[in-house]
């Protein structure tokens, strides 16, 4: 394991948890844990509850828009923050996708110390691919897929950091934003005429018409598949062009942590993800962790839009490298 800090193996160690309780008794459990990871009181992000929730998004099923697996999961994001945020918005809308489908749609704000204007924001799209396109298997290419880390994995990791906000207040203000409809976008081999920006529709919305008005935050950070085995995150184009300073904060937090496998002091080309249309749109500077590949034909990870992103990609040491370096860089944040 990469986090050989002997405090954190003492804290880890002193936490026995299995992934079957319900949430709640894992709540209950985890109050106990106090603030002695470091001497700066920073928490000690669980991977095992940030595991669970990635496990019970999927267990849900595919959470396409306009479908009951994408109802459930909704209720039960609004439910469980409601548990640990201060307050809990749904910004529900209507859009219509590149194949002229009807996407009922809702972004989840789930806001802590709101009445701060000092603040900053973390998000993930929590929607599951509708199609398979990368499938091997043609006769599974028109199904929708789990997207446990597609998808789940920054979730987990986003509601895992809610529930430790709930428990420690954090030195800033904190939204976190869960968009919607970022994975209906318009497939490479589709017989339509390619349209632009059919991707990312939860977050472009947000960034036209934010929950706030006039809202405002000092940066962003995006996670986007962070829960793969032997993950790496690069430096992405987009999040150095409009926002360096956060990329290098993030980064230095990370490598203090000792997480250098995970993230490499290496630059990739520009993603189009939820952060491009944040940092062109509304303005606010905003970073994507993305896990990159450059073995792979499509620079993800090999099971990327197939029927093979599921919990068998997930892996608790790379959801703890991400989650334990933002809680750190949101604590260690003046």
């Amino acid at each position: 394991m990469m986090y050989k800090n002997l405090i954190y193996s003492f804290l880890i160690a002193a936490v026995t948890m299995s992934c079957n309780p319900s949430v709640d008794e894992k709540d209950k459990d985890l109050k106990t844990e106090t603030n002695d990871l470091t001497k700066k009181d920073i928490p000690v992000f669980n991977e095992d509850t940030a595991y669970y929730f990635v496990e019970k998004q999927v267990l849900f099923g595919p959470r396409v828009p306009n479908t009951k697996s994408h109802q459930d999961c909704a209720l039960f994001f609004e439910e469980k923050l409601s548990e640990y945020a201060d307050t809990v918005i749904l910004q529900k809308t209507r859009v219509r996708a590149y194949d002229g489908t009807a996407l009922n749609l809702v972004n989840i704000i789930a806001s802590f110390n709101p009445q701060t204007n000092n603040r900053i924001f973390l998000c993930a799209h929590w929607d599951s691919r509708h199609i398979a396109e990368k499938d091997p298997d043609p006769l599974l290419q028109k199904k929708p897929i789990d997207g446990a880390n597609d998808g789940a994995s920054g979730v987990g990791v986003l509601l895992e950091i809610a529930r430790l906000l709930k428990i420690h207040n954090a030195p800033v203000g904190i939204d976190i934003i869960l968009f919607d409809g970022e994975d209906y976008g318009q497939p490479d081999n589709s017989n339509l005429p390619q349209k632009p920006d059919t991707w990312a529709l939860g977050s472009q919305y947000w960034s036209r018409k934010p929950h706030k008005q006039n809202y405002y935050a000092k940066y962003g950070i995006l996670l986007d598949m962070v829960g793969t085995k032997d993950a790496t995150f690069l430096k992405e184009g987009y999040s150095i062009k409009y926002a360096p300073d956060v990329v290098k904060k993030v980064w230095n937090t990370a490598q203090k942590l000792g997480y250098t496998n995970f993230f490499l002091n290496k630059e990739t080309n520009s993603i189009t993800d939820d952060h491009y249309y944040i940092n062109t749109i509304i303005g606010i500077p905003t970073i994507d962790i993305i896990h990159y590949d450059n073995t792979t034909a499509t620079g993800f990870f090999p099971q990327w839009h197939t029927h093979g992103d599921n919990m068998d990609q997930i892996s608790k040491e790379t959801l703890k490298a991400v989650g334990q370096t933002l809680i750190t860089v949101i604590f260690e944040e003046k």
